[in-house]
This record gives structure tokens, C-alpha cells and sequence, in this order.
């Protein structure tokens, strides 16, 4: 496996070369394409999080961009004339009231964001002045690290994007997701600790429902995924591919590479 997994990293994309310890974390400027309305993935979503309140170094932070700079200037007035709208939902229409303002209003945001930039890269100059080489190398691979780590929620969120097939169910899975959506008046975690009971005393029998539907589905996913990879292939999207054999080859150690 650790063959596999090196040869796959090998050959997949540069920045993954950087990962491999783990580091501190600070706030940091956010990016715009994080806050576009993000796909129906929880773990994107968990990624995305992830990436808007961590950073890698106490070096200066890049100021806010013009269009940053005006959703957080209105998305609390937006949020509460409609309490109820998702924040999915207030960042799509925040996008698009940003879209058809105006070029005289979107020019004083701009205007603010550049100024901030001058007193950035003022300070950057200054904040590498004071670094020793050795801080130097540092602050490099704390770079790449990021690099990599938005690279990684990229291709996740492209992998829903161009509609790769959900991995197979186990026979687990499977009866807890039939049963439950039968949890009426019991908390989910009350829930899950019933059927999990249910399921360990349950007959090797009545089992055999659930295992049959698991091989089943593993069948669905190894067609669903062979076609999937040469549609890649074809559409020039190799990549894609070589960043969901590196997935599925590292398990969950790929999480863990940051």
C-alpha cells in the first residue's frame, strides 16, 4: 500500500509534495471562490471551513478584496431582513447584487482594497527583513503547504462538479440508512445507538439482505467508475483521476496529510 500510495503521489500533482506535518493555524483572508455557493458535499464544505479560519504562519495577511469587502458590509443587513435564508442562499444573492452594482459604488471598494495593498506589501517587505534563512525556508514550505491544501479543496470540489460516482455502501450503512429515517420523537444519537444494537444481534439471515445490496452496489460503483475515469481521460482531466486513486489508495491517512 505504501508502494502504491508513494508512486500515485509521485505522479499526481506538484503541491502534494509539500504536505506531510502538521502545522498552526491562524486566521486568514478569505478567498472569493470560497464563498460562491458551494456544492451539495459535506466534506467540501468541511474543507472549505477549514480553510477560511486557518492559516499557516503569522506572516502579514493579504488585505481583503473589494468583493470581500462588500459582503461583509452587507450581509448583515441581508441576514436580517431574512433570518431564515441560508447562508448559502444570502452568499448567491450577495454575488449577484454584487454583479449589478453599479461601477461608481464597486470603485470605493476597490479604491480601499488597493490602498490596503500598498500598506501590505510595505509590510511583508518589512516582515521578511527581520526572518533569519532558516525562517525563510519556513515560511517557503508553510506556502506550499497551503498551496497544496487549497489544491486539495479544489479537486474535491471539481470531483462533484464533473459527477464522480459515491463510493459503495457497506451492508452497515445500508440498514442504517433504510431504518433511519424511522426515528420519530428519538434524538439521532438515541437513534444510532438502537439500530446498532439491532444490527449486531441481528440474524446472519436477515444479514444477507443488506450484504447482497452491499455487493450489489460495489458492482454499480466499479461500472459507474470505469466509465467515469474514461470520460476523464477524454475531456483531458487526468489529473482528476490520479487524485481519486491517491483518495481511495491512502484512505483515511489522506485526510490526515494536514
Amino acid at each position: 500500500m505504501a508502494a502504491r500510495a508513494a508512486a500515485l503521489l509521485h505522479g499526481s500533482w506538484g503541491p502534494l509534495r509539500a504536505l506531510g506535518r502538521p502545522v498552526a493555524f491562524r486566521t486568514p483572508a478569505a478567498d472569493r471562490r470560497l464563498l460562491e455557493p458551494p456544492p451539495p458535499s459535506s466534506s467540501v464544505c468541511g474543507l472549505e471551513s477549514f480553510m477560511k479560519n486557518c492559516t499557516l504562519s503569522d506572516a502579514p495577511k493579504k488585505p481583503l478584496s473589494s468583493y470581500l469587502r462588500f459582503l461583509m458590509d452587507h450581509r448583515p443587513i441581508l441576514k436580517g431582513q431574512n433570518p431564515d435564508l441560508k447562508n448559502t442562499e444570502i452568499i448567491k444573492k450577495l454575488a449577484e447584487a454584487w454583479r449589478e452594482l453599479p461601477e461608481s459604488q464597486k470603485k470605493i471598494y476597490e479604491e480601499a482594497t488597493r490602498a490596503d495593498f500598498k500598506e501590505y506589501k510595505e509590510e511583508v517587505a518589512k516582515y521578511k527583513a527581520q526572518l533569519s534563512p532558516d525562517q525563510k525556508k519556513v515560511l517557503k514550505e508553510e506556502r506550499r503547504l497551503k498551496r497544496a491544501r487549497k489544491d486539495i479543496i479544489k479537486k474535491k470540489r471539481e470531483l462533484t462538479i464533473f459527477g464522480k460516482p459515491k463510493k459503495p455502501r457497506s451492508a452497515y450503512n445500508i440498514f442504517i440508512s433504510e431504518h433511519f429515517k424511522e426515528s420519530r420523537g428519538i434524538s439521532s444519537q438515541e437513534m444510532l445507538k438502537i439500530l446498532n444494537q439491532e444490527w449486531k444481534t441481528m440474524s446472519l439471515s436477515r444479514k444477507q439482505v443488506y450484504i447482497q445490496l452491499a455487493e450489489d452496489d460495489k458492482i454499480r460503483y466499479t461500472n459507474e467508475i470505469k466509465s467515469w475515469e474514461e470520460k476523464m481521460l477524454e475531456i483531458g482531466r487526468e489529473d482528476l483521476v490520479r487524485f481519486t486513486k491517491l483518495k481511495d489508495a491512502l484512505g483515511k491517512n489522506f485526510e490526515n496529510l494536514y
